[in-house]
């Protein structure tokens, strides 16, 4: 194992796995992408054990602060003390994240089990090098129908990596279908969005279905129905809004399947379209509001949160008045004061009056590791109007 050394030890000595290149006191260019290598202060002291790639600008990821081999062994336990912690804390699901990256202490590596089906996805080129390994340790330990390589993220093409989808175990014929809250979801692993599915909300859709007893609902950007789905169960009739035809087709699906077809709207339509020719007629007693992230770096947060303070203000003008909003964000660069921040001036816009009744953040198979703030994304809002 080649050795590494540190001009600069605060980040780690704080708790968090990454290294930048300007962190080193060499340059990385000698060393073999993807390599394992130990890392050393400048004193000599022994920091941890990591994998490095030269040409990302997070050079070394550590894996583990104790000297041990990095084995079919090592991952082996790192996994199976991934599925006890679910065990734990993440009940009454068929489907969960299994391996939530840097928040399990495995950076580069996302696996989420969909029913009897595993999606994996190899972010960064060390864990892509101990690709074979972590499959087989996966196969053995969860035994699954079926395993898809969801390799077409775009932080790959950072590593040098290619983007590539693949099925290498069993067949996607019948796609698995999921239980959410007692409603069922077919999820497409090969097509889907992320890894098929926003396993990250599924706390948060069933919490708020905790609220509605009837009443109208409106699900934007919908996707593939979860968040109606959760409404129309609990006797909401819900319009479901998407500008993408392939994800209205999916909502319907997912409406008939749990026989709520009779309770739902399906819309393609913008969302920002759809909502200036709603705010002057229809008015809902619940609304979601998901979208996608609207920021990929730092450099662009102003843009965003003018787009999330402009549709913030949009939804909040079509609730009645009584009425809750199920709001989101999964930017990571939008933090939380900057979100409820954002909240408050988009009510002012909308010239009504908000309470938060609950904050929430993503599911507890997306575990946050507080040393590395990185690992929390998701922000939700549930507000009275």
């Amino acid at each position: 194992m080649k050795k590494i050394v540190l001009r600069r030890t605060s980040r780690i000595l704080s708790g968090h796995l990454w290294i930048f290149s300007n962190e080193l006191a060499v340059s990385p260019k000698g060393f073999e992408p993807g390599s394992i290598v130990e890392v050393y202060d400048n004193k000599d002291k022994f920091m941890g054990v990591g994998y490095i790639n030269p040409h990302s600008l997070i050079a070394v990821r550590l894996l583990t602060r104790e000297r041990e081999a990095i084995n079919s062994d090592f991952f082996r336990k790192r996994i199976i003390d991934a599925i006890n912690y679910r065990k734990r804390f993440v009940h009454d699901s068929n489907s969960f994240r299994v391996i939530y990256s840097e928040g399990d202490f495995l950076p580069g590596l996302v696996v989420d089990k969909y029913a009897d089906c595993l999606v994996i996805q190899f972010l960064t080129l060390g864990m892509e090098r101990m690709k074979d390994t972590l499959i087989s340790a996966l196969d053995e330990i969860l035994s699954p129908s079926i395993i898809v390589l969801r390799n077409d993220s775009r932080s790959r093409s950072l590593e040098g990596l290619p983007l590539e989808k693949e099925i290498i175990k069993g067949s996607l014929d019948s796609l698995p279908l999921i239980n959410e809250g007692g409603a069922l979801l077919e999820v497409d692993p090969m097509t889907g969005q992320k890894t098929g599915f926003f396993l990250d909300q599924r706390e948060n859709r069933i919490a708020l279905g905790s609220y509605i007893n009837g009443g109208m609902g409106l699900d934007l950007f919908c996707y593939s129905g979860a968040w109606g789905l959760q409404m129309a169960k609990n006797g909401a009739f819900v319009t479901c809004v998407d500008d993408s035809e392939t994800a209205i087709s999916k909502a319907k699906r997912n409406f008939q399947m749990n026989n709520l077809e009779g309770r739902g709207d399906f819309i393609k339509d913008d969302v920002f379209n759809f909502l200036r020719k709603e705010a002057a007629g229809s008015l809902y007693d619940f609304v979601v509001l998901d979208p996608p992230a609207f920021v990929k770096s730092r450099a662009k947060v102003k843009e965003a949160i003018r787009g999330y303070r402009e549709i913030n203000a949009m939804a909040m003008r079509v609730v009645k008045r009584g009425g809750i909003l199920a709001t989101s964000s999964c930017s990571y660069h939008i933090e939380k004061t900057v979100f409820i921040e954002m909240l408050r001036d988009a009510a002012r816009d909308a010239g009504r009056n908000a309470r938060l009744f609950e904050y929430r953040s993503q599911g507890r198979d997306h575990p946050i590791l507080l040393s590395v703030p990185e690992t929390e994304y998701l922000k939700c809002a549930f507000l009275e109007l």
